[in-house]
């Protein structure tokens, strides 16, 4: 049974508002990097930032784009045997790591333009054979981009210390000595009491912050409860 137009017109702009920013917040991830840093292998798999995004970039298209006939760009590394074997989670050395990057914004654009212009419900067609519907193709991409942008999100602070997921992100904090103090408390070098000394005694520590939250927690739980 298909939902109301007005529901799904609804639906619709807030999954592509959801697949936006995460596309979105990757392709942060890989700004302001050297060629050899957006290469490097930074996990014992080898993970790596433009493997991710070249990933990334095959399957928006095929997705989003093949599985309802809508145009797109050939990709020359999905024609090679070597894809079968990871060739699209890294960058070959006659790769432009610049190119992939213009790639995957032009996939998600793509990807876009569908999302506006099919109905959630229209038909399409898995490279399994299965037919699928534009809903289910966009929650698989939401899904797979989350999940390898919670990679990036590890690779990037690895590589130089970046956090967040968008510029000025409230994660984002130059107090190293409070990120020490906070690996400290994980860690058990040091205990609780010492920790929460050590943020009572910043500056903008609000003692108020945490009686508000309680007092939302609670009537959150009320309210659970009660319905």
């Amino acid at each position: 049974m298909s939902a109301h137009p007005a529901q799904a017109g609804v639906e619709k702009a807030l999954l592509l508002q959801h697949l936006r920013a995460v596309q979105d917040s990757l392709l942060w991830k890989v700004d302001g990097l050297s060629d050899e840093q957006l290469r490097r292998p930074m996990t014992g798999t080898g993970t790596n930032l433009i493997g991710i995004v070249k990933h990334l970039t095959g399957l928006t298209y095929g997705y989003l784009c093949s599985a309802f006939g809508r145009e797109r760009e050939a990709l020359a590394w999905e024609y090679d045997e070597e894809l079968l074997h990871g060739l699209d989670l890294w960058a070959t050395p006659d790769e432009s790591t610049g190119a992939i990057v213009a790639a995957y914004r032009r996939s998600c654009d793509a990807a876009a333009r569908t999302i506006e212009e099919l109905d959630l419900d229209t038909p399409g067609k898995h490279h399994s054979g299965d037919t699928v519907t534009l809903r289910s193709m966009i929650l698989t991409v939401l899904l797979d981009t989350t999940r390898h942008a919670g990679h990036a999100d590890v690779v990037r602070e690895q590589l130089d210390g970046r956090v967040g997921s968008h510029s000025g992100d409230d994660m984002v904090s130059d107090d190293t000595e409070y990120q020490r103090m906070y690996v400290a408390r994980i860690t058990g070098q040091i205990d609780r009491d010492t920790w929460l000394n050590y943020v009572r005694s910043l500056p903008d520590y609000d003692p108020s912050t945490w009686t508000r939250h309680r007092e939302r927690v609670s009537i959150l739980w009320h309210q659970d409860r009660d319905a």
